[in-house]
């Protein structure tokens, strides 16, 4: 029975909150959801490199919040923040509502994300890269980096076979049953010449044991909150960051300093 459930909406409401966060009138609800799914649609064409995990939708008196988790906001910001800009002029002609908001979400650790993980491996696919390769090489950097286990399924002409045939690779547990267990699923495909492989991820972060904030926006790994119109500056103000970290590596003084203390003392 494992495989008959999304285990993301198994965990609705358990572990896991909504990505559409709204409420209608019964007349409203579903131009809302094909708007969604409009939006959706558009921003994952409209920045196709641009590592997007998930996009979460608010709505709140007329006005539209989207939020963009991504393991790549420079791509999506653009230099001072022009590219953000454009897409939100570009989502006010789609929606036809002047009132948008767009954040964008820092995805820190994007090797145990399910949807960051499935294309990365489909764009190896598709780079004529070894399938098994690729997803033992996926597989590897999750467990590395903290998964309590990782499955993945590939089917379609897995290495440009005649016949079509499914394989599974795993490590660890996925216990798919247990609501608790903090699992993140994705489907993708990779488009080949000799078509559609497709795949699907499933990451198993661990037991959430405490009771969890469901606004994904939280619970989820993302941490780097950036609005639409301070972007250009928090990029400058991070810029400096930087520029103070090369301060402190001249530490190496230091360290030469530590370096005649010992001779002052062998003398």
């Amino acid at each position: 029975m494992g495989q008959k459930a999304n285990p993301i909406g198994n965990r609705l409401g358990i572990i896991r909150g909504w990505d559409s966060m709204w409420f209608s009138n019964p007349k409203d609800f579903g131009a809302k959801v094909v708007e969604d799914h409009k939006i959706r649609t558009y921003l994952n064409a409209r920045i196709n490199k641009g590592g997007v995990a998930r996009i979460v939708i608010e709505r709140t008196l007329g006005k539209l919040i989207i939020t963009i988790h991504t393991s790549k906001p420079g791509i999506i910001i653009g230099k001072g923040g022009q590219e953000v800009d454009r897409i939100k002029e570009e989502l006010k002609k789609l929606t036809g509502n002047n009132d948008v908001q767009i954040n964008i979400m820092e995805i820190r650790r994007p090797e145990l994300d399910a949807q960051i993980v499935g294309e990365s491996i489909a764009r190896q696919i598709e780079g004529r890269v070894s399938y098994k390769r690729a997803i033992k090489m996926a597989i590897a950097t999750a467990m590395r980096m903290g998964a309590e286990g990782i499955k993945i399924k590939a089917g379609g002409r897995l290495g440009g076979a005649e016949i079509a045939r499914s394989e599974e690779i795993k490590q660890g547990r996925t216990p798919l049953h247990t609501f608790r267990m903090d699992i993140d699923y994705a489907s993708v495909y990779a488009m080949t010449v000799y078509g559609k492989i497709g795949l699907k991820v499933w990451i198993c972060k661990g037991e959430v044991l405490g009771e969890r904030e469901l606004n994904p926006n939280i619970s989820s790994g993302a941490t780097d909150r950036r609005g639409a119109g301070n972007a250009g500056e928090e990029r400058r103000d991070r810029g400096e960051r930087r520029g103070g970290g090369g301060d402190r590596r001249g530490g190496g003084d230091r360290r030469g300093g530590g370096g005649n203390r010992g001779g002052a003392k062998r003398d």
